[in-house]
Order: structure tokens, then C-alpha cells, then sequence
């Protein structure tokens, strides 16, 4: 296989390859067992559409009006008015990458011989995607049940060269025009097909594996800036040592430790918490680092095993089972996506906590140990970074909100029909947000550390932090000296740790971190 393609099978997917043409534009290909299997289930499809009997999105209506039978001349209508009715989303344009990894996942489902489609939907998602033809998908109108309606709902709207999509020039036009540019036939739906494009957890999952993605690099980018803001205020490094957590044995916890002794090998700074005002022990911000990057760790692992086995199924209702049986079925409920988000929205919530109470520290001359008030270069003409911590508590205010679940509620819909719904669409979405936040304190924290670290003249940094210092000049991140305008700096910082440049430094000496 091609490093810029992706086979699509009948098991499923993978994390990894669903970033890839999320992120990175791959191709998908659909591989001979995949069409083979979804022409084997539209058969039956095709059988049952022919018998008398009312069957569940081939001759019924949907939600509360499956009770009326649909005679064969108007299920051709059917199938299209479901993607118009269901287009119903509003707000904001979601960002390009959600809506591509929300198409690819529908795809995994339809590929999987489990959903009744044709093989010609199968192909003209396959070449939407290809062909970089993004459909518009607004904000809100998931209930995170009975799949992400809306959003999927705009996606299949655009597969029948409806309502409006960017084109992989970035400017949005009618589906229909970019269709016929890439020589793509819209498709017209039969039985079950409009169904089946619309009834999944795509949206959600999608906004998962990304997030898991970047938390795991936020994780190990907080290991380092725990490490930096130790090391800055001459902390003991004594509390990293594997025995210690040997005797509470959560692998989260012993893998942040050990990122954190890597980082501060060979620093001269450690050991001097006996000098000027004697300490027993550090604060917990930063003796129990450790502790609490390691528990979302954790939880990050807890997540990953439920996006793994969620990139596994065939997520649809109803699905055709081997036997050629057509039944009805709960699996679009978005409860395990949901609580993971949730879970995960908490676990950034006091990473970035703990992070910006180091930050805090390092800036209070009455407990940094020897550093300037707010590392100014001349406290009182300069005011140094009082407010970049001011930005970092905003941030991590919101991260306390975010952290509220959104998988607790649920409104009743479609006539009490679907009178329980997850809402992990709104999970996903603030977890988005939540990340980006994350992002931006680890990035203050990096910002106010570097600085402490190049305060103390006399004593020479870990190689590591060496690496970090000389990366992030590179960059253009200034150090000490007077006020200048710190947003560029700070903006730049961010970019820093977004990108994985502050991991990539530190790896450059210690190899590659956990």
C-alpha cells in the first residue's frame, strides 16, 4: 500500500488511518473483499424490497413515521427527502478535517457489508473524498443518537450533488458544480441507502481519534514543561525516581516520571532546593506532576480502547447480518464515545490546572526561590509576565467549564421515539475546544519556564532543557530582558507545542519519550 493511500476493507480502520486522510489528504481505496461483501448485502436488501412485508428503511418511513408503508414507485423519494429533512444544521461551519473524517468513517461502515448499499454509493464517497470535495457541515444538529443526522445529512446531500461543499481550493460552491468539475455522477438513492448514510457515530469517533492524537503529544509536552518549571525552581528530582511509583502502579504515572528524569538528566540545577530557604519537599504542582499527567495518561489509554473497538464495527440501523436477516438495532447510540470525550474534557481540565499553577509559582518572587517578581527584567518599570498567567487562568477557567459532560443530558426527540440520546456530537466539540486551550497553557508554561531557566546564569541546564532553550530561540520566542509586546511571542509559543517541536527537541538528547 501506498504511504498516501488508505485500503478500506470489511474490518474496519484504524486511528492512524483515519488521521491520514483526515490531516493528510490520502487517498482511500476500496479493496475487491469490501465491494464484493457490500454487493452481496444489497442483495438481500434488493430481495426484501421486493416482498410485501415492511422492513425498516426499505419500505417504512423513519423515527415516529416507520409505522406508514411505503409502496415501491415512492421509495426513490423517500431516500432523498430523508437527506433534505435531515440537512437541518446551523451555526458555523465545521472544520474541514472533522468533515473528512466523519466521511471517511461512514465509508468504513458502508464498506463493511453490514449497511445494504450499493457499491456505486460506496465508490462516489470514495471519489468525494479523493477528489478533496468537502461538504459544508454546520455546528449544531447532532443529538450524538441515531447517529450524527445532520452532519452525516449535509455529507450525503452533497454525494447527490445538493447543497454546498469547499472545493480542494478552498472556496465553497454548489455540490453539484464541483461534482461535475471532477467528473463525479450524483447519486440517486434507492432503499435503505439514504438511511444508511446518515445513522452513525462518524462525527463523534472522528473527533476522538484526533483528539486522542493530540493529547497524547500534549501529554508527553506537559511531562516536559513540568520537568523545565522543576528544574527552574530548583526542585529535587528525587520524587522521579521509578521506585517510588513502582509502589502505586498505574502506567500513566510511572510514564510521565520517567519523562520528566529523562528531561532533567544531568541538570545542575536539581539538589539546590537546600540552598537559600531550605524545602523539605515541593509544592504539589510540582512534586505530584507526575501523579496527575500520569492519571490522564490513563484515561487516554481507556479512550483509545474505545475508539479502537468503535473503528472495528459497522454502525447502522437497521444492519444486515452474514444470514441475509435485516434487524433492527441500538449500536448508533453515542454512549461509549460520549463518556470517553467527557472523560477526556476532565482530564485537560487539570493537566491545564496544575500546569498554570506551576506558572503561578514561577512568577511570585515569594516562592520562586531566588527568581524576579514575574521574571521582569526591572520589577516595577517592567511588569514582565503578570499577564500572560492572566491569559493562562482564562484558558483554564474555560477548561473547567468545558469539563462539565455534555453525555449527562438528553432531550427527548423525534415523538419520544429517540427519548434517549447521548449528545457526544456536543462532547466532541468542546473536547475540540478543550485541546486547543490545553495547547496554549502548556505553552505559557513553556514560555515562563524557558525564562526562569535562563535567569539563573550560574548553573548550567539539563542537556535537554539546553535543546528546548536553543529550539525555541530558534523560533523566534524571545527570552528575559524588558516588556516588549507578548502576544507574538506567546502565539508563537503555541505554535511550538502544537506543532510537536518542544517533543521533538527534548528527543533530539534523550530519545524518544513516552
Amino acid at each position: 500500500m501506498d504511504m498516501h493511500s488508505v485500503v478500506l476493507g470489511t474490518s474496519g480502520t484504524t486511528a492512524q488511518d483515519v488521521i491520514a486522510v483526515a490531516r493528510g489528504e490520502a487517498r482511500v481505496e476500496l479493496s475487491g473483499e469490501a465491494l464484493a461483501a457490500v454487493a452481496t448485502a444489497r442483495a438481500f436488501i434488493d430481495e426484501l424490497a421486493a416482498k410485501p412485508d415492511p422492513v425498516y428503511g426499505v419500505s417504512t418511513g423513519f423515527g415516529a413515521l416507520a409505522v406508514r408503508h411505503i409502496s415501491p414507485e415512492l421509495r426513490v423519494q423517500l431516500q432523498r427527502n430523508i437527506v433534505r429533512s435531515h440537512a437541518a444544521g446551523m451555526g458555523p461551519r465545521v472544520e474541514r478535517e472533522v468533515v473528512r473524517a466523519l466521511m471517511f468513517l461512514r465509508l468504513k461502515t458502508l464498506a463493511s457489508g453490514h449497511t445494504g448499499v450499493r457499491p456505486l454509493v460506496v465508490e462516489t464517497m470514495a471519489a468525494l473524498l479523493n477528489a478533496g470535495i468537502t461538504p459544508v457541515v454546520h455546528e449544531y444538529g447532532s443529538l450524538g443518537c441515531s447517529g450524527d443526522l445532520a452532519p452525516l445529512s449535509h455529507c450525503a446531500l452533497a454525494l447527490m450533488g445538493e447543497g454546498d461543499a469547499e472545493g480542494p481550493d478552498g472556496v465553497v460552491r454548489p455540490a453539484a458544480e464541483l461534482l461535475a468539475a471532477h467528473g463525479i455522477e450524483p447519486v440517486e438513492l434507492r432503499e435503505k441507502e439514504g438511511l444508511a448514510l446518515l445513522n452513525g457515530t462518524d462525527g463523534m469517533l472522528g473527533m476522538l481519534v484526533m483528539a486522542c492524537a493530540d493529547l497524547a503529544r500534549l501529554f508527553t509536552s506537559a511531562d516536559i514543561t513540568a520537568a523545565l518549571s522543576l528544574e527552574a525552581l530548583l526542585g529535587t528530582d528525587k520524587v522521579l525516581a521509578p521506585e517510588l511509583h513502582a509502589i502505586r502502579p498505574h502506567p500513566g504515572q510511572a510514564a510521565s516520571a520517567a519523562n520528566m528524569a529523562k528531561v532533567l538528566a544531568g541538570s545542575g540545577f536539581t539538589g539546590h532546593h537546600q540552598d537559600d530557604a531550605p524545602r523539605v519537599q515541593d509544592a504539589y504542582s510540582i512534586r505530584c506532576a507526575p501523579q496527575v499527567a500520569g492519571a490522564g495518561r490513563d484515561t487516554l489509554d481507556h479512550a483509545r480502547l474505545v475508539a479502537d473497538r468503535e473503528l472495528a464495527a459497522a454502525v447502522d440501523n437497521p444492519v444486515v447480518l452474514p444470514d441475509g436477516r435485516v434487524e433492527s438495532n441500538g449500536n448508533f447510540h453515542g454512549a461509549p464515545v460520549a463518556y470517553v470525550l467527557d472523560f477526556l474534557a476532565i482530564a485537560a481540565a487539570d493537566l491545564g490546572s496544575i500546569a498554570e499553577r506551576r506558572t503561578d509559582r514561577l512568577l511570585d518572587k515569594n516562592r520562586s526561590h531566588g527568581l524576579p517578581a514575574f521574571l521582569a527584567g526591572d520589577p516595577g518599570v517592567d511588569s514582565g509576565l503578570m499577564i500572560a498567567q492572566y491569559t493562562q487562568a482564562a484558558l483554564v477557567s474555560e477548561l473547567k467549564r468545558l469539563a462539565a459532560p455534555a453525555s449527562v443530558d438528553s432531550i427527548p426527540s423525534s415523538a419520544m421515539q429517540e427519548d434517549h440520546v447521548s449528545m457526544g456530537w456536543s462532547a466532541a466539540r468542546k473536547l475540540r475546544t478543550a485541546v486547543d486551550n490545553l495547547t496554549r497553557i502548556v505553552a505559557v508554561e513553556l514560555y515562563a519556564a524557558t525564562r526562569a531557566i535562563e535567569m539563573r546564569e550560574r548553573l548550567t541546564p539539563a542537556p535537554a532543557t539546553r535543546a528546548v532553550l536553543d529550539a525555541v530561540r530558534d523560533a523566534g520566542i524571545q527570552g528575559p530582558g524588558g516588556d516588549r509586546f507578548l502576544a507574538p511571542d506567546l502565539e508563537s509559543a503555541y505554535a511550538f507545542v502544537r506543532g510537536g517541536k518542544l517533543v521533538a527537541a527534548v528527543e533530539s538528547v534523550t530519545g524518544t519519550l513516552a
